[in-house]
């Protein structure tokens, strides 16, 4: 059988003419054409920005620098968590926040030099933000990554849903002020009110490769506060949405066609608001081979699913934890931020699947000053990218602390 599938890509490139970018247009051509040779075993076209794979297709970023390892097949992410940004703006104390966070950036830059930066959520407290500057805020936290021409990607945490700012919003922002960042939003109807931000972020070996080796993954866990259409403020849903599950498999299958199975990628996924499965995994953690602070207990806001359980219910996030353990292969951690105090990996015994915690990088938020502050680094090497990773922690004096392998007998 078949089928013709350029009339569909160009109603796509018709439609995003109107409301969206080429990127965009170009990535859902693709998209449309490999799930079309998925189904019916036609050849895709190459025919857009000279690309000439049908891998290179799933490209989501065709206009903008591939993220790739160095030449000595090393390639570094550092990891910046709760900044929380643009507290107290009607006193000294909260600019002097921000001011203090900046450095904590600019120094982690300059000391860990990474390829890449993932930033974990909780970009901005927009519990105390106002509606006219909000957004503004974007452009001081990224200016340390614009400055320095390092590539990054955002998570966005629950204080960054308020009636002042919402996750689109920072995204918009981003886009516009952060040449450097790969943030974007989701399809149309993935992720629920609150919670659009799910989107991956390919790394290849090399430049020039029609696949990338590794995938990063983000994904919006929602929370933090809304108005209803009474002007009341409520509470949104602290889980990410079951509509990411089916986005998620549907990504994943198109990958497998068009770059081959998973199991030749690596994988490493950001989520802010931790899956209530860490909680389980706290009491019972050997804090030698699975070392970090620990100074959080986890409970109720803690983890996903657990904020409004009496109207929600519980465990809400477990459809999608079972969906993203069973079909993203490789993935060497599930990273969080969201408590503070927290900043150790320990492995689910059920999925075996390894979660870890961030450290607390900015300035803004609750915290106690024994607790300091910095980064979480992840060194990949093409050696060994699909069986582990090296990670630790960097304080803000340039210590570097809890460095572990993760790998299949880590917490063994």
């Amino acid at each position: 059988m078949k089928v013709i599938v350029p009339s569909l890509g160009l109603f796509v490139l018709s439609y995003y003419a109107l409301i969206g970018s080429a990127g965009e247009a170009n990535y859902i051509y693709g998209l449309c054409t490999v799930l079309t040779q998925a189904t019916v075993g036609t050849t895709a076209p190459a025919i857009f920005n000279n690309r000439q794979t049908s891998a290179d297709v799933l490209n989501p970023y065709p206009n903008k620098r591939r993220i790739h390892f160095k030449d000595d097949g090393t390639f570094r992410l550092t990891v910046f968590s709760d900044l929380h940004f643009g507290e107290n703006p009607w006193d000294d104390w909260g600019p002097e926040q921000d001011r203090k966070s900046l450095i904590v950036m600019n120094n982690m830059l300059d000391l860990e030099q990474p390829d890449f930066v993932a930033i974990n959520g909780d970009l901005i407290t927009g519990d105390n933000t106002f509606k006219e500057n909000s957004t503004l805020l974007i452009d001081q936290l990224t200016s340390p990554l614009t400055q320095k021409n390092v590539p990054f990607a955002s998570a966005y945490g629950n204080h960054d849903n308020h009636v002042n700012i919402t996750h689109l919003q920072e995204t918009e922002r981003e886009q516009l002020v952060a040449p450097t960042s790969y943030t974007r939003r989701a399809p149309e109807g993935v992720g629920g009110s609150g919670g659009e931000v799910n989107y991956w972020v390919p790394v290849y070996a090399k430049e020039t490769d029609p696949a990338p080796s590794l995938v990063l993954w983000f994904f919006d866990s929602r929370s933090g506060w809304a108005l209803d259409s009474n002007n009341k403020i409520i509470n949104i849903p602290d889980w990410v949405d079951d509509s990411v599950g089916k986005w998620l498999t549907d990504e994943i299958a198109a990958m497998n066609v068009a770059w081959g199975p998973s199991e030749n990628r690596a994988a490493l996924a950001f989520v802010h608001v931790p899956f209530h499965v860490m909680e389980s995994l706290q009491p019972t953690r050997d804090p030698i081979k699975e070392p970090g602070l620990d100074e959080d207990k986890l409970g109720v806001g803690s983890t996903q699913s657990t904020v409004d359980t009496s109207a929600w219910g519980s465990d809400r996030d477990k459809a999608f934890w079972t969906t993203l353990t069973s079909n993203v292969k490789n993935l060497h951690a599930v990273v969080s931020g969201h408590d503070h105090g927290n900043e150790w990996c320990s492995r689910d015994p059920a999925t075996k699947q390894v979660l870890c915690f961030n450290k607390h990088t900015g300035y803004g938020g609750y915290g106690k000053p024994e607790w300091g502050h910095g980064v979480r680094t992840f060194d990949f090497s093409l050696a060994t990218l699909t069986t582990s990773v090296q990670t630790w922690v960097t304080m803000e004096n340039g210590t570097r602390i809890d460095e572990v392998t993760l790998n299949s007998s880590y917490g063994a």
